[in-house]
């Protein structure tokens, strides 16, 4: 299966999921449910996990489909910022949903101007999604383009016209871009696998003078360390797309990715966890630790070996 084939299938998921999670917040405003508000809120952070894969096989799909004849590369561009643009507000969207999550937990209410806020980004990320799915459509099919939006000027440096090549000629020709970039990526791997490691060993049965609800406090810290390895993950994969789309360490890094952000949700919403201290931790809690420590191992040793594994670099 090619990366146009993963694509057209995992493409649906930031289009129809997010629809249906803006469904679930909308309902839940009209009946005052806060239960439907909570399933709304964990199903956008579902789909906003699962948009990178999304992403990922869209920009390799775009090598793809390069030198395919008929095939503008202009629009491939135009599909890519509109993407791109979308992808950023569902991740915003779906970072602030699950802000909402832990304070609920935390406070046994929740918040309504973050829910708020998130709803409104989450319209405006299906308007852009939306764009981006008709500007892919446009790619494969002359007959519904718009005509001058998709004439390519001839002499024009793509980097001057689309937010992914001028990402791209920032990581490529900066002498400071990607050492930054690769300081900030290892800060928040550390920060982000810091703080899991430490919750999920306290679920384990380590450090039982510390009580659980205290460590959950450290969970957005973690969250920060988390989005920071996405920011710069994304800086890298757009910079030079050709030494990670064709690497298979690079899919087993971003398919563990998904368990450990897997373990973020869980860790918020599941009440076994809130009442570990007093009733004891569940085998299904101790099964998440387990797997997120495992994860996030694989991710480091994933990183590692793109270079040797792969061969790309």
């Amino acid at each position: 299966m090619s990366h146009d084939h993963l694509h057209l299938l995992l493409n649906h998921v930031p289009t129809v999921g997010a629809v249906a999670a803006l469904g679930l917040l909308l309902l839940s405003f009209v009946r005052r449910n806060e239960h439907l508000t909570h399933a709304g809120l964990e199903a956008l952070y579902v789909v906003a996990l699962l948009t990178l894969p999304a992403y990922i096989t869209g920009v390799g799909a775009s090598r793809e489909l390069r030198d395919v004849p008929g095939v503008s590369d202009f629009a491939m561009r135009m599909h890519q910022d509109a993407a791109l643009w979308g992808f950023t507000v569902i991740e915003l969207a779906g970072f602030l949903g699950w802000i909402a999550l832990w304070q609920m937990r935390r406070r046994d209410h929740l918040p309504r101007g973050i829910v708020a806020a998130t709803t409104a980004l989450l319209v405006v990320a299906i308007a852009m999604m939306a764009g981006a799915a008709n500007l892919g459509g446009e790619i494969r099919h002359p007959e519904i383009r718009s005509g001058a939006a998709v004439v390519e000027v001839e002499g024009t440096d793509p980097a001057d016209v689309f937010v992914a090549a001028a990402i791209s000629k920032f990581v490529i020709r900066s002498t400071w871009g990607a050492p930054a970039g690769e300081t900030v990526h290892f800060l928040g791997m550390s920060l982000s696998i810091g703080v899991l490691l430490a919750v999920n060993l306290r679920i384990l049965g380590l450090m039982r003078q510390v009580r659980f609800t205290h460590l959950h406090r450290l969970l957005p810290w973690g969250m920060l360390g988390f989005g920071a390895n996405l920011v710069t993950g994304m800086m890298f994969l757009i910079g030079t797309p050709s030494q990670y789309v064709t690497n298979v360490p690079f899919y087993w890094k971003v398919g563990l990715l998904m368990v450990a952000g897997a373990n973020y949700l869980y860790l918020t919403v599941a009440r076994s966890i809130w009442t570990g201290d007093e009733r004891g931790f569940t085998p299904v809690d101790r099964a998440m630790a387990v797997g997120s420590i495992v994860a996030w191992l694989g991710i480091l040793y994933a990183g590692r070996m793109l270079p040797f594994l792969g061969n790309s670099f």
